[in-house]
């Protein structure tokens, strides 16, 4: 009979979970600013104030978020881990990611 895993450190080792994590938080940025750049090219070709909020919007939803992430990783390696800088980036990334929503759904909105 085949055993199932119930935890994902029982498929993944930790290095290799991390480093796919890495993968799907820098492919998450990049789409994010590539989403944000196109939006802001429709707000630039059909003067669109609501593409602007919206490329807004996903800066802040994507792309604000993945770089907390790199500047906590240079945080960690420079000064070791800490749960403040920890705690720090989530609650920034979070925040930005609701106003990043509230701005794409004003955008939707208008």
């Amino acid at each position: 009979m085949l055993e199932t895993p119930l935890q994902v450190h029982e498929v993944f080792r930790a290095d290799q979970f991390e480093l796919a994590m890495l993968g799907i938080n820098v492919l998450k940025g990049i789409l994010g600013f590539v989403i944000a750049y196109i939006a802001y090219r429709g707000y630039r070709r059909n003067e669109s104030r609501p593409m602007l909020y919206l490329s807004t919007g996903f800066v802040l939803v994507l792309g604000v978020p993945f770089v907390f992430f790199v500047v906590a990783i240079s945080l960690v390696a420079a000064i070791g881990p800490s749960p403040v800088v920890e705690q720090g980036v989530v609650a920034a990334s979070e925040l930005s990611q609701v106003i990043g929503l509230l701005v794409i759904v004003y955008a939707l909105r208008m």
